[in-house]
């Protein structure tokens, strides 16, 4: 026990932050109803990161109690749950017509996870271990899942006629909701019991003596809600003024989502950046491969579905150049991936493709 509360302390500033960034939504949200105030935008971002960073410290909590590979689906499903609520905020405040927010996160989502991330781990895990080993057969699984939904969900209906425009009809997107959703728990069934095997990390094995007690895991359950609903109120203050902000600065509104993207998958880049640092490859993987299947996966079924409660058009597919960037990036992820061994090499592949995308994003 004594080792575990070394290993997992209770800092003070993880329960404070999501108890105060909760009382500040509340208000903000009754003594606001448009952008919030220039000089208490950077206040409010700052307690939404941290905000952010408090839930995934919960849920990582959480994880190690819990063990592999059940840690990585913990962590992936709290940072997609502040995705959609994010993403479902900015949907709730925009115009009607204007509905590609979800579309723009969902693929910043997988570029940011199969290019910056993995691209970060490969690099910074090849510098300083040569090479990294990983079950192969665990990362292309979790990649064809990907790689289905993705086309299913984002390229497809640019090829639809049933509808004018990149938008499924009514039928089609059910369809598409209904599998993206079946296909997450096929793949949820397939790690965590039929070949939990593919998935699991050795060198966890190491870690098994220093889990969280019992009055840490109680107070991580307590608290991950609270920052989860804290993330969500403060979202719903900030969505108009990040919309605002890239409007005045003359930036295309996919930046919005790029925005969304990178501030709820930070938490979950630095967990996958220190595991890759350990030598624990695996780790860093089933981290960044399940957060994006959470995203795609669980964030299309909600934005589907609040599309057709609130009988708003669903914009869903890419830009040509972004449906190039997308199978490019599946392409020599599986490359990467397919060996079940990196170097710096497939590093710096992924990296340049996340400099090209970005560089796109800002510059159509």
């Amino acid at each position: 026990m004594s080792a575990a509360r070394k290993r997992f302390p209770a800092p003070l500033w993880s329960a404070l932050v999501p108890v105060f960034a909760l009382a500040a939504g509340v208000a903000s949200l009754v003594f606001w109803s448009g952008p919030v105030p220039g000089l208490l935008v950077p206040f409010a971002a700052l307690l939404l990161f941290a905000t952010v960073l408090a839930a995934v410290h919960h849920a990582e909590t959480i994880a190690h109690r819990l063990g592999d590979p059940y840690g990585a689906i913990v962590l992936a499903l709290a940072v997609t749950i502040i995705e959609v609520a994010l993403i479902v905020s900015v949907l709730l405040a925009a115009p009607a017509g204007t509905s590609e927010i979800a579309r723009d996160t969902v693929f910043a989502a997988i570029m940011i996870v199969l290019n910056g991330i993995v691209g970060l781990c490969l690099l910074v895990g090849g510098l300083r271990f040569r090479e990294q080993e990983f079950v192969a057969r665990g990362a292309v699984g979790a990649l064809a899942v990907l790689a289905t939904v993705a086309v299913l969900a984002l390229v497809l209906p640019n090829y639809t006629v049933a509808v004018p425009g990149p938008v499924y009809a009514t039928p089609q997107l059910v369809f598409v909701a209904f599998v993206s959703f079946a296909l997450y728990g096929l793949f949820l069934f397939v790690q965590t019991v039929r070949h939990r095997g593919d998935f699991s990390d050795p060198r966890l094995q190491e870690l098994a003596d220093r889990k969280p007690g019992r009055r840490e895991m109680a107070t991580a359950l307590v608290l991950l809600p609270i920052a989860l609903l804290a993330v969500v109120l403060l979202a719903e203050t900030l969505a108009p003024t990040v919309e605002h902000a890239v409007a005045r600065a003359g930036l295309p509104a996919a930046l919005v989502g790029v925005v969304i993207a990178m501030t709820v998958l930070l938490p979950e880049a630095t967990a996958a950046l220190r595991a890759a640092r350990a030598n624990r490859l695996q780790t860093s993987l089933n981290l960044a491969l399940g957060s994006a299947l959470a995203s795609i996966c669980l964030t299309i079924p909600a934005v589907a579905l609040l599309s057709i409660v609130l009988g708003q058009p669903l914009i869903l597919g890419l830009e040509a150049e972004h449906i190039v960037l997308l199978l490019l990036s599946l392409f020599v992820a599986t490359l990467s991936l397919a060996m079940g061994r990196t170097t710096i090499l497939q590093g710096g592949l992924h990296l340049v493709i996340f400099g090209a995308f970005l560089t796109i994003a800002a510059i159509p």
